[in-house]
């Protein structure tokens, strides 16, 4: 049975608000962590900030062949796993 166009309007309206509410939310979290990540501080050029982002995207997405050449860096420096490794 077909929907009546009133009825798919109102269903792309309500869409549009959910996905106006969910890109907000995730806009506010990637802003937090950046500002976490002391991105706040550095003055760069919009246009290389999106770049790293998207690098960033691909690199998580599995898109990005040099992450998985290099081992993950989980300790600060000077940091290191001196609990785990001889007690």
């Amino acid at each position: 049975m077909r929907k009546p166009s009133s009825k798919i309007k109102e269903d792309i309206a309500r869409l549009q608000e959910q996905l106006k509410v969910a890109e907000t939310r995730e806009a506010e979290r990637i802003g937090r962590l950046a500002l976490k990540a002391g991105l706040g501080d550095i003055e760069i050029d919009d246009a290389k900030l999106v770049q790293a982002f998207e690098d960033l995207a691909k690199r998580f997405r599995g898109g990005g062949s040099e992450t998985r050449k290099s081992p993950p860096a989980q300790n600060p420096a000077g940091t290191s796993s001196g609990a785990n490794s001889e007690a």
